[in-house]
This record gives C-alpha cells, sequence and structure tokens, in this order.
C-alpha cells in the first residue's frame, strides 16, 4: 500500500517514518525545504510542495494512493485549502488532523473521510491501524497484540463465525460485533444505531456492513485480514 502524508511536523513526520518501516511506500510533504531534507534518509520519498497548488498537486499519483493524510496542524488555513484541494483532485481516500472542534467542523464539512486527533491517537498507533484496509480502530494490548475493529471482508458475508475459521485457521477471537440496529427515536421515526451484539456464539452469522472485534496476534490479524476478497 502507498500513502501520501502531508506536513512533516512532529505527528507527520512519526507517522511518515513508522509507514516507512513497516515497508510501506510513503511520500512525505513539507513546504519547508528543511523538514524535507531533515526525514529524506528515513521517508521512502520527500518533496517540497505547498500542498494548496492545485497544479503542483496534480502531479502526485493520489488515486493510486490507498490514503492521503493531511497532518498540518499549526497553519488552518493550509490545512483546510490542502483537504479542499485533495477533494476537488478526487483523492481516493483523504484522512484529515484536526486540533480544535472548529478544524474539526470545517473539514468534515468539506468531505474528509475520517479525521484523527493527535491528543487521542498518536501518530504510531494511526501507522498501525494503516497496515489493513478497513480497520476502523485498534487497541494495541502489546507491541505483537491488539483488539482490533474492522469492517467485514465480503468473503466472510453469510457465514457463521464458525464457518469462518477465525479461530481453527487463524487464531484469533472474536469478541463480539457490531451491527446496525434499527430503533425509534424520541418522536418514533426509525433510525439505524451501531450496538454490539454482546457475547457471540459459533453459529452467529456475519452480515454485510457488520463490524468485527477480534483480539489476536498482530501476525495472525494480517495473515486473517490481507489475503484478497
Amino acid at each position: 500500500m502507498n500513502y501520501i502524508v502531508i506536513g512533516l511536523g512532529n505527528f507527520g513526520s512519526t507517522l511518515s517514518v513508522a509507514l516507512t518501516e513497516m515497508g510501506f511506500e510513503v511520500i512525505g510533504i513539507d513546504k519547508d525545504m528543511d523538514r524535507v531534507n531533515a526525514f529524506k534518509d528515513s521517508i521512502a520519498h520527500t518533496m517540497r510542495m505547498d500542498s494548496g497548488d492545485k497544479t503542483a498537486m496534480e502531479t502526485l499519483p493520489l488515486k493510486e494512493c490507498e490514503a492521503v493524510i493531511v497532518c498540518i496542524g499549526e497553519d488552518f488555513g493550509a490545512s483546510v485549502l490542502a483537504t479542499a484541494t485533495l477533494k476537488e483532485l478526487g483523492a481516493k481516500k483523504i484522512i484529515g488532523r484536526a486540533i480544535s472542534d472548529l478544524h474539526r467542523t470545517v473539514i468534515d464539512a468539506i468531505g474528509v473521510h475520517e479525521i484523527v486527533s493527535p491528543e487521542s491517537e498518536s501518530a504510531t498507533r494511526l501507522a498501525k491501524r494503516l497496515q489493513l484496509k478497513d480497520v476502523i480502530d485498534s487497541f494495541e494490548l502489546s507491541p505483537d497484540y491488539n483488539i482490533l475493529e474492522i469492517e467485514i471482508p465480503e468473503r466472510y458475508i453469510g457465514k457463521t463465525i464458525l464457518q469462518s475459521d477465525f479461530r481453527s485457521e487463524y487464531n484469533l477471537n472474536v469478541i463480539t460485533i457490531i451491527r446496525k440496529v434499527k430503533k425509534k427515536n424520541m418522536l418514533g421515526h426509525e433510525t439505524y444505531k451501531k450496538q454490539a451484539l454482546g457475547v457471540v456464539s459459533p453459529e452467529t452469522q456475519l452480515n454485510k456492513e457488520d463490524i468485527l472485534v477480534v483480539f489476536g496476534s498482530n501476525k495472525d490479524i494480517k495473515r486473517a485480514f490481507e489475503t484478497g476478497d
């Protein structure tokens, strides 16, 4: 998988270095040449570029990358402009870093696919989460073991947990399933809310749009979810 990281401050550079060390192709971008030079040997590729310059940004392989992560934090205007430019250019997935409620509101309105806050998610944790496609969240119990929330791969839809062989084939424990459940709000209107099903049984069937919550080693998680659908 390939990633573009815009902004090589503390958060962006840590994320870029971590992803590079994991073996991914990373393009780290910053308008400050000193930062670009500082990380040229520890990030796969570094480039000096103004992320608000649409003509320059068009030269990047935006649609070939798994995600573009906008890590600009200190310059609110630059972050918003970069996000808007990426949206206009049709980037496959945009992850934005928000440093305030206002910042979050603005980039959410632009249409980013995901927002992270440095106060609640470290760059290293985000890098580990980006290792696998469709991961929603993760909680590291140790360097080798994780609890992971992941969108159910298509190949498991319609199968039971037993038929999916998570335990016997991959040595993974399915802790629970988060599923959209139809409920009525206080006005009597039907809405859908995400709800954990509690302790699941081997006979529990996996449905489209389910979110699996699994526990296991990082190597077994990658083995189970990196294979093609």
